[in-house]
């Protein structure tokens, strides 16, 4: 069973969270790497769905689009920034900030009892307008649902 979420030590415009999650890192990232199952773990409660376009399984350099909805439906192209299989996952949209996954097994992890550390990041250095984002308070936004959205992730892992 997953256990509770760690607020890590992170640079200045970095969100970062963890969790440690009974699951090997190819099963927690086979998840993240597909958009069709991003609703199911989302914390934020804004990603509806896929768009059809979108591959059934994220790459480096990989577009896809998702259906969104705060207050309004809007639609939303993600470009995938980092790739590392089984390891980190990071993608971006037009405003440039990034959400970063990072999975690490954890020193009791065994072949036959697997546990991952999963860090999840919203890092807004490259954000193109970064005084907006903490004008309307974006960063502590995201940092909850970022809480949200690890235990989702571990519930969905490890049901």
């Amino acid at each position: 069973m997953a256990t509770d979420v760690v607020v890590e030590d992170a640079p200045d415009r970095v969100e970062r969270r963890s969790i440690v999650i009974d699951a090997a890192p190819e099963v927690i990232f086979d998840l993240l790497a597909d958009p069709s199952r991003h609703p199911e773990f989302d914390g934020s409660g804004t990603v509806v769905r896929a768009k059809h376009t979108a591959p059934t399984r994220l790459s480096e350099g990989a577009k896809f689009g998702m259906s969104m909805k705060r207050f309004l439906p809007y639609a939303m192209t993600n470009h995938v920034v980092e790739f590392v299989d089984n390891e980190t996952i990071a993608w971006r949209h037009l405003g440039r900030h990034v959400w970063r996954y990072t999975l690490e097994p954890t020193d009791d992890s065994t072949a036959d009892a697997p546990r991952t550390k999963v860090t999840e990041e919203f890092d807004w250095r490259p954000a193109l307008v970064p005084f907006a984002l903490k004008l309307v308070n974006y960063p502590a936004d995201n940092a909850a649902s970022i809480e949200k959205t690890l235990v989702r992730l571990a519930d969905v892992v490890e049901s």
